[in-house]
Formats: structure tokens, C-alpha cells, sequence
């Protein structure tokens, strides 16, 4: 899950893979704006089918976080 989220969180901003690690952090270290992460999320629900709940992720600060969140939604 972590790769996928990686390949997801390029798209977003100019950062290379191998710069995101789980406790990576989307606003502090990756550079990440509320738009970025919100259009993020719409692309993540499309990809796996699954819908985000907007209060859940308003909690996700790290890359780790994101991809619990999403094999919980995904299992």
C-alpha cells in the first residue's frame, strides 16, 4: 500500500519517491497544500473504490498514517 500511495503522492508534488518515507509528514515535509491533499483523497476513493471519511482524514498528518487508513478502508 505504501508503494501505491507513493506513486499517488508524486502526482501532487515535485518530490521523488525515494524522498517519501512513512513518517513523512504531507504539509511539513512534502510540501502538500489542503487543495493538494483534499484532490489527493478524491483520487485515492477513485483508484480503490472506497470513500474517505472527511473527519478521519483531517487527522492524517504522515505518508504511514495514510496508507493505515487506507488498508483499513481497503481489508
Amino acid at each position: 500500500m505504501l508503494e501505491q500511495l507513493k506513486g499517488i503522492i508524486v502526482n501532487y508534488v515535485e518530490v521523488e519517491p525515494d524522498n517519501i518515507h512513512p513518517e513523512s509528514r504531507f504539509m511539513e515535509d512534502l510540501g502538500f497544500t489542503s487543495f493538494d491533499f483534499m484532490s489527493m483523497l478524491g483520487e485515492l476513493e477513485d483508484t480503490f473504490d472506497i470513500e474517505v471519511d472527511q473527519q478521519e482524514a483531517a487527522g492524517i498528518r504522515t505518508v504511514q498514517e495514510a496508507a493505515d487508513y487506507l488498508e483499513k478502508l481497503t481489508a
